[in-house]
């Protein structure tokens, strides 16, 4: 095996990107992904369906594709750095206003042929239970971190690894949709109009919410009893519901911004579908993440108008994720803090179960853990991106942030330093021009970065360019 060898564990946006990263510094790397469909050899997760490398599977969607909004940032910082994952998305983006979704198994599809095809990448189709004693390794084994490996992850850290509950939204056919209820509109009429809206009367919505609370949901597991906390950012809408009667009207139901043609009046609330595949024949009911029972998916979800004979291609459903306590662990080079050079080994995580919330965030981990690992192979010093950049301040996020009560964090404004201003915070006045403010200064700040990382490489061959 080549002394320049990387060991990539999981298959996902992370683990696909941290691969990819290493193999164009020239490292050769072997990707390993449980997920089978091979009948001798069959194993897959609770969440996923297909054997397909960077798989989706709590939505279709990546954010918005703003600059001005932090997942867009992110998606444009990405770019400059030549990531897979977004290559692919953009190749295969479905019509989603000015946000960035793709047809599941054509995005899924791109990113496994352009693994499979590169020289440099072996993929092998097999469960890794323990970590490499010896060698370079990214763990990039995603929030469904199968039980063996996170348990040796957690021997080796020296903690208990922490856990979350993420679940999916239902989809429907779109043909089964009745296109005399519903109309096509993006909020505020900004871009085209992407989204099916489901529009509800007072009653209508009082009706939904009484179904909803009494719905019968799917019994947790034994582990899932003990420690029934739901993560704040994917909340299942029976239990947003419960919150408060209003709590869906004033969160993903939502009418602001929209019109119902039919009335010419804004809905008392919205259901909102969002297109789920290439073809535009699947839609997914946004913010519909639930655990309720598949039956009762069907009575209380056909009380939507539009839906009421809704041909369901999937069922929503729910599934505990796991990610570590990154703050007590890493450094935002995404290295472990806890390997010593005479160790002979070499430990990054990225991905969700570092803490980045979300596709994109979880692909930019997986960037700067790939990058990072070759970097060292190579005898190049690995990077800490930026702060004020959307991915050096997620990566400080989750190797900075008070570990007693960490969180995975999204992409978002409130985490990039302040903008410098002789005439102080009020110069820039509105939350729009603010917004664009932070991303001129990350543009120039990253191509001022990867400057002064390119000149510094004499003597450091054969490490490329980033």
């Amino acid at each position: 095996m080549s002394a320049h060898h990387l060991t990539v564990i999981g298959g996902g946006l992370a683990g696909c990107e941290a691969a990819w990263q290493a193999a164009r510094h020239g490292v050769e790397v072997t990707l390993y992904e449980m997920r089978t469909l091979d009948p001798a050899h069959e194993r897959m997760t609770p969440a996923h369906q297909t054997d397909l490398l960077a798989e989706l599977v709590c939505s279709n969607s990546l954010g918005s594709n703003l600059s001005t909004r932090a997942p867009g940032l992110l998606k444009q910082e990405l770019r400059t750095l030549g990531s897979l994952i977004l290559s692919c998305a953009d190749a295969t983006a479905v019509p989603a206003g000015m946000a960035l979704a793709v047809g599941r198994e054509t995005f899924a599809q791109a990113v496994t042929d352009a693994i499979e095809a590169h020289p440099s990448i072996t993929l092998r189709r097999e469960e890794v239970t323990a970590l490499p004693q010896d060698g370079a390794v990214v763990v990039a084994s995603g929030p469904l971190t199968s039980d063996a490996l996170a348990q040796d992850i957690a021997t080796l850290v020296g903690q208990e690894q922490l856990s979350f509950y993420d679940a999916m939204a239902p989809i429907v056919m779109l043909e089964s949709i009745d296109q005399s209820i519903v109309f096509s509109a993006s909020r505020w009429g900004r871009g085209d109009a992407d989204y099916i809206n489901c529009p509800m009367t007072q009653e209508e919505y009082e009706r939904f919410i009484d179904a909803l609370l009494s719905a019968e949901r799917i019994p947790l597991e034994a582990f899932e009893r003990e420690d029934p906390h739901f993560f704040e950012a994917c909340l299942p809408i029976e239990v947003l519901a419960a919150r408060g009667r209003q709590a869906l009207a004033y969160g993903p139901l939502k009418p602001v911004g929209l019109r119902d043609p039919r009335t010419g009046q804004r809905p008392y609330a919205v259901v909102q579908l969002r297109q789920d595949n290439l073809a535009g024949t699947l839609y997914n009911l946004v913010g519909f993440q639930t655990n309720l029972r598949w039956g009762e998916q069907r009575r209380v979800f056909s009380l939507i108008p539009g839906l009421e004979h809704a041909e369901w291609v999937r069922f929503g459903q729910m599934h505990r994720n796991t990610y570590l306590n990154a703050p007590q662990i890493l450094d935002s080079t995404m290295q472990w803090r806890g390997r010593e050079q005479e160790d002979q080994r070499l430990l990054f995580f990225a991905g969700q179960i570092v803490g980045t919330e979300g596709y994109v965030a979880s692909t930019a981990s997986g960037w700067l853990a790939g990058t990072n690992a070759a970097r060292r192979l190579l005898g190049c010093e690995p990077l800490t991106l930026p702060a004020t950049t959307m991915i050096g301040a997620l990566m400080r996020y989750v190797s900075h942030a008070e570990g007693d009560d960490f969180q995975p964090m999204k992409p978002n404004f409130g985490i990039l330093p302040p903008l410098g201003s002789s005439a102080g915070p009020k110069a820039v006045r509105s939350k729009r021009d603010r917004h664009i403010a932070y991303a001129e200064r990350s543009e120039r700040e990253l191509a001022a970065y990867l400057d002064a990382v390119a000149s510094s490489l004499t003597g450091c061959d054969p490490c490329p360019d980033v």
